[in-house]
């Protein structure tokens, strides 16, 4: 038996004795939930059929969710919009993609040698970022949660290797997010696309080189098979959080249990979903060297502190912003940011230093 009918049938023979069955099926709101992603791409499309399935059952079948991928409503980036305006009730992305509303938008996401996915939860949640995401999505008509994170993200996919900073200059590279402002000051041509699209470019030679999210992702759109170097550490992304959006009115209709519901099928599905992410990153990346040949290599040093430097730049840009509420996010952020990267240097850097030593990683 289906699951949402057997919910539903359960429902209404507890209830039969007071309510009529007309009023509880009144009860039920169909919700559409439009992704930014191919249907049950691994990573984030996996993650949103999750996330719908999850309010689905945790309402007990009350908010029953129907999950639409990319262009089967609108396009991936439209998803932002579609809700906002009450085309859909809810989506799945990333913050990443929605610069053009507000660059402080981005900080919610990930940023340039910025947080780590616990340290950005942390941030969200005993930090105050979830009071300033809030502000900023209300002037959308957003009501916004973190739902997940694919961890650190990889440098990219090049087709000749770096050797150096000057190598850069020139490159068409597909990212996103304050990733593509650190790109543009290198020198690079940054591209935004989907993930799909990255491949297609780079096969044409649209694109020299680009990053998406990781190797178990990456592994999925094939991208080992038109640029052969996979270049790390990922600074541009040390991880990148996935976000529901719920379109603020139709959150603010639900009663308390039915908010309590949504707000925990979002939170409680972020470490899930990095956990995932972790472990088939590495199964995939195996695969990758052991099956595709693919050719992992370190930017060199020159690289990763031109980056730095561009990074720094960005931050201070950030700072000197209009719009005050970009201030008070990027205030808030650098804040964190050095708080617990304080911290890190005896916790978990040195924890994980030592072990990398101990066993020769």
């Amino acid at each position: 038996m289906d699951r949402r009918k057997f919910l539903a049938a359960g429902s209404i023979g507890v209830a039969a004795s007071t309510l009529a069955a007309p009023a509880i099926a009144q009860d039920v709101r169909n919700w559409k939930l439009v992704s930014a992603w191919p249907k049950n791409l691994p990573g984030p499309g996996v993650a949103a059929q999750t996330l719908a399935d999850r309010i689905t059952t945790l309402s007990g079948g009350r908010i029953n969710v129907t999950l639409y991928a990319a262009g089967e409503i609108v396009p991936g980036n439209g998803v932002f919009d579609a809700v906002s305006e009450g085309t859909a009730e809810l989506y799945h992305a990333v913050p990443a993609y929605w610069g053009s509303k507000s660059k402080g938008i981005l900080l919610f996401g990930s940023q340039p040698f910025g947080l780590r996915a616990d340290e950005q939860f942390g941030w969200m949640y005993h930090g105050g970022g979830q009071a300033l995401y809030d502000e900023m999505y209300a002037r959308f008509g957003i009501k916004p949660f973190l739902c997940g994170n694919s961890g650190p993200q990889w440098a990219g996919w090049f087709k000749n290797e770096i050797t150096s900073v000057d190598d850069l200059k020139g490159l068409k590279f597909r990212t996103t997010g304050i990733a593509s402002q650190m790109a543009t000051k290198l020198g690079m041509a940054a591209e935004a696309m989907s993930g799909p699209a990255m491949f297609q470019a780079l096969q044409t030679g649209a694109l020299d080189a680009g990053e998406f999210i990781g190797p178990w992702s990456d592994s999925a759109l094939g991208y080992y098979q038109v640029a052969p170097y996979y270049y790390w550490p990922g600074v541009g992304e040390p991880s990148s959080a996935e976000e529901c959006g719920v379109n603020a009115e139709v959150f603010a209709e639900l009663p308390d249990d039915l908010k309590e519901v949504v707000t925990q099928a979002c939170q409680g599905l972020y470490n899930p979903v990095w956990t995932e992410y972790m472990t088939k990153h590495a199964q995939s990346l195996e695969t990758l060297v052991t099956e595709h040949n693919v050719q992992v290599r370190k930017l060199p040093d020159d690289v990763i502190t031109a980056m730095g430097v561009a990074a720094e730049e960005i931050m201070q840009e950030y700072l000197a912003d209009d719009d005050e509420l970009v201030v008070r996010i990027t205030e808030s952020f650098i804040a964190y940011r050095d708080l617990v990267g304080g911290y890190m240097t005896y916790a978990d850097n040195g924890q994980m230093n030592a072990r990398a030593d101990v066993f020769d990683y």
